[in-house]
């Protein structure tokens, strides 16, 4: 997928106009890029018209308008967007009740390196995780992980061939894997080249 450029983002008076529409269509878009491996941890998986929204938004926000705001934000969200060979998601841990997730988090340390996805019998893909910075301390690990997953060309080929996706954690704290429905399969599918 190529990388987002300032011609590809409305200016802040025309998102302002589109924004509504913009944003039914990224949350429909998401419903097939988001696997809840359990009530508590998530993957978003990211494409370009994700990474589009967040960087809309993020000008919106901070009314950035001058070309080098602009271009700090595409720098900063453009590693988000997978490159035809890989996967790129936001990994969430989400509790609700914050001492339990305050627990969880001391409890899950490294668990962003145990996360992985199977593409049918292939071996296990692990993440590579937190590229841009280190998201864990020796007390805790963070709520927010950033994951790419690198596939091989039989990979990729199987995946567009419509098998079978697993993912899971094999954290010693967390131990859990699950099949992807098949609408996020297809979205992934279509993410490769």
């Amino acid at each position: 997928m190529p990388m987002l450029t300032r011609n590809d983002l409305y200016s802040l008076e025309q998102y302002a106009e589109v924004r509504p529409d913009f944003r039914r269509r990224v949350i429909e878009h998401k419903k097939n890029r988001r696997l809840a491996l359990d009530a508590h941890h998530t993957l978003y998986f990211e494409d370009a018209l994700t990474v589009q929204y967040q960087v809309q938004e993020m000008l919106r926000i901070e009314r950035i308008f001058e070309a080098a705001g602009i271009a700090e934000e595409l720098e900063a969200y453009n590693p988000l967007i997978p490159d035809g060979a890989n996967w790129k998601a936001t990994y969430m841990v989400e509790y609700a009740d914050e001492a339990e997730r305050k627990t969880a988090l001391a409890r899950l340390i490294g668990v962003e390196d145990t996360i992985w996805l199977r593409v049918g019998a292939h071996d296990k893909v692990f993440a590579i995780a937190d590229e841009d910075l280190d998201r864990s301390s020796a007390e805790k690990t963070s709520s927010v992980h950033f994951l790419r997953f690198e596939l091989t060309p039989a990979m990729v080929a199987a995946a567009k061939a419509g098998e079978a996706l697993t993912a899971g954690i094999a954290h010693a704290a967390c131990a859990i894997s699950c099949v992807l429905p098949d609408n996020v399969r297809s979205a992934l599918a279509a993410d490769l080249s």
